[in-house]
């Protein structure tokens, strides 16, 4: 998913990750050492293939002070972006699972779904 890119292809536009997790949804980490944790996708990188977790992946953010912006110095904690790779998404009974696409309906209102393969639940919520 992110590779390492040569130093000379750095600046070339990527083409961004098909991703089967989206904001929102409920992940577990699998891998890494958050292992086992779960939270809500803050946000998703489509680009270098990561997502920012909430409450995961937790780093110290040194911060000087800048009285013009209201921002008080000192150590921040805050969540840090992991690879896709390394969750799993959480079904409604907390399941982890993997994602599968399905098209629902016919014709017109035809529509293509992300389901659970353990389980078989739809996951997107009706729009």
């Amino acid at each position: 998913m992110a590779r390492k890119i040569a130093q000379r292809h750095q600046n070339e536009p990527q083409a961004p990750v098909k991703l089967k997790i989206r904001r929102e949804d409920t992940v577990k980490v699998i891998a890494g050492r958050d292992k086992g944790k779960t939270g809500r996708v803050l946000d998703v990188d489509r680009v270098r293939g990561k997502v920012l977790i909430e409450g995961v992946g937790m780093v110290k953010r040194h911060t000087r002070p800048n009285p013009q912006r209201q921002i008080k110095g000192g150590i921040a904690e805050r969540e840090s972006m992991i690879a896709i790779s390394n969750v799993m998404l959480l079904t409604s009974g907390g399941v982890p699972t993997r994602v599968g696409y399905r098209v629902e309906g016919t014709g017109a209102s035809s529509r293509r779904v992300r389901y659970a393969r353990k389980g078989g639940e739809i996951l997107d919520k009706k729009a």
